[in-house]
């Protein structure tokens, strides 16, 4: 799917976003990290996988949350 798209393809939620992750078929990362710490709940990225990222932007909102845009480092 991935080969054959000539559009940017962008995957959401934890659960499918973590098998793409897993498949190492995700080329860039969009984080927004909230000022709140919480307990519990659905981990936004797959255990044991270690992925090395590069740092592409950053941008600060007024309400404390920061946009983190990243690619996959080659």
């Amino acid at each position: 799917m991935k080969a054959q798209s000539d559009r940017d393809i962008t995957v959401g939620g934890p659960g499918l976003a973590a098998q793409a992750i897993e498949a190492g078929l995700v080329d860039e990362y969009h984080l927004f990290v909230t000022p709140v710490v919480v307990g519990g709940g659905t981990r936004s990225l797959p255990e044991g996988v270690r992925v090395d990222l590069e740092l592409l932007d950053e941008r600060r909102f007024g309400n404390g949350v920061v946009h983190l845009h990243y690619r996959t480092a080659t």
